[in-house]
């Protein structure tokens, strides 16, 4: 059953589960163990159970065993595994918590081994494509030929046609930050902007691409930092905001786990393209429930959303979008 909540006259709040109230209880006692650096069998038993309960919603899955590495630090994982080699959630927290500790600075993590761990994993459960996003984003961190990427996009899709993680993945391998160019990035949102369904859990895919986009141009400064503003009055970029605006604030319109986050990306993008009315409606969605990211570009992240939600969710926005409509009906 989706965790899907929203609590009105909340303070804003940085809490990784978002509005997943099963996996906070648990994250908090994998924290306190992680502080104490053991792991009991209760917790272990609690972390499995928060992972299968998630059963076939893959999306969900993929949300808790994120938030749970990251929140287990690097011993955590290793212990678990070393007590249930052939547990199908241990392996894949394993293998999640070496791609967190690979992407630090002068990490000795073997992803190799990190690989074979993720085929160990889909052996045990082949239905699951969280072993498959999980390859993709060790590919990703190693910058490896795309001729690897193309043959685990595949095994990806027939899985999970829109698996969020795997989507976020590929957009990154395909940046022109990464391994990629803004024609990649722009064959990938082609290649799915028609066949998406409008709530699939990677429907904010473009959204992010849009965003990212904006920030590379911020971050590259002189005249393409003053220009960065220009993509939000693009015919594709508004097409994106006046489709998300309309349709994702509506009660339970998005229903997959990380739909809090895709709502603090479409605010942040609002704000940026100057639609504070729509940006106001989004952010009242959100329930006071902040990300990291996107805010932390422009600094500390509860701070920059606690700014524009005190701002904007009252109801008393300044300017922006009052009384426009998206402009496919116009």
């Amino acid at each position: 059953m989706p965790a899907f909540r929203r609590r009105k006259g909340s303070l804003p709040r940085l809490v990784p589960e978002l509005d997943d109230v099963t996996l906070g209880r648990v994250r908090r006692r994998v924290e306190t163990c992680w502080s104490r650096g053991s792991l009991d069998t209760a917790v272990m038993a609690l972390m499995a159970d928060t992972i299968n309960e998630a059963g076939e919603d893959w999306d969900r899955k993929a949300h808790r065993l994120g938030v749970l590495a990251a929140s287990a630090g690097r011993s955590l994982p290793g212990i678990w595994r070393q007590h249930s080699p052939k547990d199908h959630g241990a392996l894949l927290l394993h293998a999640w918590s070496d791609l967190i500790q690979a992407r630090q600075q002068d990490s000795s993590i073997d992803l190799n081994a990190t690989r074979e761990t993720c085929r160990l994993a889909s052996e045990l459960l082949p239905a699951d494509p969280t072993p498959w996003a999980l390859h993709l984003a060790t590919l990703r961190v190693e910058q490896r030929p795309s001729t690897e990427l193309a043959a685990i996009w595949r095994e990806i899709k027939a899985r999970d046609p829109w698996n969020r993680e795997a989507h976020l993945q590929a957009l990154g391998y395909l940046s022109p930050d990464e391994c990629g160019s803004s024609a990649l990035v722009l064959d990938l949102l082609d290649g799915v902007r028609s066949l998406m369904p409008p709530d699939a859990p990677a429907v904010g895919l473009e959204l992010t691409a849009l965003v990212r986009g904006h920030q590379r141009a911020v971050a590259g400064g002189g005249m393409t930092a003053l220009g960065a503003g220009e993509i939000w009055r693009r015919p594709d970029a508004a097409r994106t905001l006046d489709q998300a605006a309309h349709y994702w604030p509506g009660p339970g319109f998005l229903r997959h786990a990380a739909a809090l986050a895709d709502l603090n990306l479409l605010a942040y993008a609002l704000i940026k393209a100057g639609r504070t009315t729509e940006a106001g409606t989004v952010l009242r969605a959100t329930g006071g429930v902040a990300t990291v990211w996107p805010w932390n570009m422009d600094g500390d992240p509860l701070e920059r959303f606690s700014h524009f939600h005190g701002r904007y969710a009252s109801g008393d926005a300044d300017g922006g979008s009052a009384g426009r409509g998206p402009s496919w009906r116009r």
